[in-house]
């Protein structure tokens, strides 16, 4: 083969360089009616080169191994996608014969992942199958390492865009075992596939050597990440991802806002978990990640230039994300307590209480310890930034109304953040959402809140910010998103009368409460039965036919408000016989409903056990207490 000095091999090494830059650069500025002609004009130089390297191979008397793709059969993928991973094979890779080999199946990588860029991929997968097998006869080494990794990622990138999920796992998970192997075996900084066609004078430094080739695992990494999420393997692919941040992170390889964007989405792995130490992490790490891409231009900069623009709106979008991605640590933190520790009647268990504020002390100790062991981002200049957002909030369970109201008040900042971006014009879906979630906030609040007073102000501010929302729209366009807004509030309301009768009966008892606590206990009772009706309606034929059946999705909530109008009808209180026979017999009727459904359809016993139970239970006591009134009424008149 020529020498590394040569006229000819400078010759190559330009046309690879030439590849190269028409490849990265110019293809960027390729006109929307010729998009890949700089792509096309570098696979011309590639084939060249490896034209070039065949007839060194031929005038330095060596047996051609392999051929350009378009003149051999296509090498078939190792079954499974398991492929050879360079063990007992016979040519080294630093001999002549094993860098020739390394060197064309460079150039096959290279017109494989050309073909691919030019979306033919057929093509594309035969070149990348000849540089395996050209890379088949040589153990893997120094020379050849990097480029074993590289072949292997884009087959696994290949087949993943297939939905050949386990081909693709066998090609990424070999390249991870030849990588770990080098690694234990060898260690030193290997040769980037760009170096077998660079002058000397031109080679790599050991420090740039050693950051490509680990970006080349990174990626290995961050596609098996993808791989296991397509198999369900969940916690596999939150290890990869976490794993392939902090790696980025290390090796300064990412984009502020992509990055911070993953890391607030894998937050919501860990919630969801109970891992709130991790999720916390990832958020806070996600919120100083993204602030590296700068301030949001201004929105007098933004109507000058539509690149400006376009970096605003990203900017302030991704940003409310991760703002989303905090409301919702904050709301499980709370909601996770409560269930923590609550008694069966849905009130704070105070034994349970101080039973877990006596263990806060070895709680935390063990928090220190899983934080000394977890993998945590940053770098010099991040590692304290990110420390400092995490104290601002605890990822500890809350235990009274002190602790409760710091992690809410985290999360009432960042809805304020989502909703400067999620307006309601132009973001009805989001914009409702995060009410939604406001409005749970304060439900997570009010639990731990001992003054009932206060507790049913929280609860009037949820009402105050969801039903001026629910009347507004529109039921055609809206109809799920009303129905969410209907129970709640229905809900609501009830809890505010429970709160309210409570409250009263705390001073006297119901038969001698004053007319303004009645009106108020009724108003609440009346509220509510009126959202839970207008939820009924609403599954309601455009004729006005209520569903003979019940669609899965609807079942459980349809039959219980039934069963809270059937009961808050029970409880309004009136003085008028005539008012009260009305108000029974409408109670009755629903109760009726829940019983009669579910005998004609067993299948829905199982959604709503509890309440056909008390409901068969007041199918046989309201008739009485109806006839009893129905005598009373008679005796009067």
């Amino acid at each position: 083969m020529a020498s590394l000095n040569s006229n000819e091999w400078r010759a190559i090494c330009d046309k690879f360089t030439n590849a190269q830059n028409l490849t990265d650069v110019e293809s960027r500025n390729d006109p929307e009616n010729d998009p890949f002609r700089s792509k096309y004009k570098a696979r011309e130089l590639l084939r060249e080169i490896y034209c070039s390297l065949k007839s060194f191979e031929a005038s330095d008397g060596e047996e051609e191994s392999g051929g350009e793709s378009g003149e051999q059969l296509p090498v078939e993928p190792p079954e499974g996608g398991q492929g050879e991973d360079g063990l007992g094979q016979a040519l080294s890779g630093d001999s002549p014969a094993g860098l020739r080999a390394a060197k064309l199946g460079a150039v096959e990588y290279y017109l494989g992942v050309n073909h691919i860029d030019t979306e033919e991929v057929p093509a594309g997968q035969e070149h990348l199958m000849n540089c395996m097998k050209l890379l088949e006869r040589c153990r893997d080494s120094s020379e050849n390492v990097s480029l074993f990794i590289h072949v292997r990622n884009q087959l696994g990138i290949l087949w993943a865009g297939r939905d050949e999920t386990e081909m693709a796992q066998g090609f990424l998970e070999t390249a991870e075992s030849v990588y770990q192997r080098y690694m234990k075996e060898d260690g030193s900084p290997p040769t980037d596939m760009t170096e077998y066609f660079t002058t000397e004078e031109k080679l790599l430094t050991h420090q740039e050597r050693t950051k490509r080739f680990e970006l080349a695992y990174t990626h290995t990494k961050y596609y098996l990440a993808q791989v296991y999420k397509n198999l369900g393997q969940t916690e596999r692919a939150a290890t990869y991802c976490h794993s392939t941040l902090q790696r980025q992170l290390q090796l300064n390889q990412f984009s502020p806002m992509e990055w911070a964007l993953n890391a607030a989405t894998l937050s919501q792995y860990y919630i969801n978990k109970g891992r709130y130490m991790e999720g916390r992490h990832c958020l806070s790490a996600a919120t100083v990640i993204s602030g590296l891409a700068g301030e949001a231009p201004s929105e007098a900069a933004a109507e000058e230039s539509e690149t400006e623009r376009d970096r605003r709106e990203t900017l302030r979008q991704k940003r409310a994300e991760i703002a989303r991605c905090w409301i919702k640590y904050c709301l499980n933190l709370l909601h996770d307590a409560k269930k923590l520790l609550e008694d069966n009647i849905g009130e704070l268990d105070t034994d349970r209480q101080d039973e877990l504020k006596g263990a806060r002390r070895r709680e935390e100790e063990e928090e220190e310890k899983e934080r000394k062991s977890a993998l945590l981002f940053g770098s010099e200049d991040t590692f304290d930034s990110i420390a400092s957002l995490e104290e601002k909030v605890s990822s500890l369970f809350p235990l009274d109304f002190t602790e409760a109201r710091a992690v809410f008040l985290v999360g009432q900042n960042y809805v304020i953040q989502a909703k400067d971006y999620f307006q309601m014009d132009g973001y009805v879906t989001d914009h409702i959402e995060i009410l939604q979630d406001h409005s749970s906030l304060f439900r997570g609040l009010a639990f731990f809140e001992e003054d009932l007073e206060r507790r049913c102000k929280m609860h009037k501010r949820r009402v105050d910010m969801l039903e001026p929302i629910c009347n507004e729209l529109n039921a055609k366009y809206y109809l799920m998103i009303r129905r969410q807004l209907m129970f709640e509030l229905a809900e609501i309301y009830n809890e505010m009368m429970d709160l309210k009768l409570t409250l009263a009966n705390r001073q006297t008892d119901e038969q001698s409460l004053d007319n303004h606590t009645i009106k108020k206990f009724n108003h609440l009772c009346s509220a509510s039965a009126k959202f839970f009706q207008m939820f009924l309606d609403s599954l309601c034929s455009p004729e006005g036919k209520y569903p003979e059946h019940l669609e899965e999705e609807v079942l459980r909530p349809a039959l219980v408000a039934r069963f809270r109008v059937a009961r808050l009808y029970s409880r309004l209180i009136s003085s008028v016989p005539s008012v009260q026979l009305e108000n029974l017999n409408k109670s009755l009727e629903n109760y009726k409903y829940v019983v009669q459904y579910c005998e004609a359809h067993p299948e829905a016993v199982a959604a709503v056990n509890t309440e056909l139970e008390l409901s068969s239970e007041m199918v046989g006591l309201l008739p009485l207490k109806i006839n009893r009134l129905k005598a009373r009424m008679a005796l009067n008149n």
